[in-house]
């Protein structure tokens, strides 16, 4: 490394704002400072480099022989540390952000969320992978895996993401479908009942018998009379779309609930067995992308 004594940074951009814009009070303005300092620190630069950089012509300021020869200098470096920083904060801006999530949460709710981060980080290059758990994070170099449980990845860092809980919800066409009449859930053929099959992995979920009993209705609906989806993403888009009663994850169906393109038939809720976590690994977890994204994903 140069042992080259540096001229002071402060001073060389006081005068090359000046010098460029032919003005104290101008340079002042761009660096948000007073007048008055900028004088002092292009006079710190002078008395640096033993020469008189400016004289004054009426209001403006123009540039002696001295200075004549150091400006060009000076814009250029500045101009070299400015495309400098730019090209480490675009690349870092630009680092491709891996996130996992399962095949229920991609669509309904993790898509909103991006569209919040990219407003933050709008250069952000990010690879969205659709897969079910157990996910080989290092092995494939995963920044951030949304899963159900919070026992998956105990050797990661591990941030709570919410608690879910399913209601029986329909559109408000079928529930007045027939007539002025609301849905008795009491009566209603099972065929109006939207079944999630949660797959082998998971014994957790709740079902329609467990929510009737949790009502006090003696009532148990077999999935094989109904409609039965494989994610509880499509449960709430089958119901969306009028072709039954769901028992929709009230945060994925919080849009549609909030806009009324759903309502919620009942009061009674079950909660799911586990929270959804954010798993990232230890030597991550200090990138600011990966803090902003998790901020978004428990808010």
């Amino acid at each position: 490394m140069s042992t080259r004594k540096l001229p002071p940074l402060n001073s060389v951009k006081a005068f090359e704002a000046a010098a460029r814009l032919g003005s104290f009070v101008l340079a002042a303005a761009e660096l948000g400072v007073t007048s008055v300092a900028v004088s002092l620190q292009v006079r710190n630069l002078e008395f640096y480099l033993g020469k008189q950089l400016f004289t004054r012509k009426g209001n403006r300021l123009a540039l002696t022989d001295a200075g004549q020869s150091v400006y060009p200098q000076t814009a250029r470096a500045l101009g070299d540390l400015a495309a400098m920083a730019w090209r480490i904060q675009e690349r870092e801006m630009r680092a491709l952000l891996v996130v996992s999530v399962p095949f229920s949460l991609a669509d309904i709710w993790l898509a909103p969320k991006l569209a919040l981060f990219f407003e933050i980080f709008p250069h952000m290059a990010i690879d969205i992978r659709v897969e079910d758990d157990p996910v080989d994070i290092a092995r494939h170099g995963i920044d951030l895996r949304v899963s159900y449980g919070d026992y998956h990845y105990p050797d990661l860092d591990i941030t709570r993401l919410f608690h879910d809980e399913v209601v029986p919800v329909c559109t408000p066409e079928f529930n007045f479908k027939n007539g002025s009449s609301a849905v008795d859930l009491t009566t209603i053929h099972e065929s109006a009942f939207i079944h999630t099959n949660w797959g082998p992995n998971y014994a957790s979920h709740p079902t329609w018998g467990e929510w009737f009993q949790k009502s006090g209705i003696q009532r148990h609906p077999e999935a094989s009379s109904g409609r039965r989806v494989g994610l509880s993403s499509l449960a709430i888009s089958t119901a969306r779309m009028g072709l039954g009663i769901a028992l929709g994850q009230k945060e994925m169906a919080r849009p549609d609930l909030e806009s009324g393109r759903l309502i919620a038939l009942s009061p009674v809720t079950i909660a799911l067995g586990y929270p959804y976590c954010a798993f990232v690994p230890k030597t991550k977890a200090h990138r600011k992308d990966i803090s902003q994204l998790l901020e978004l994903l428990v808010g």
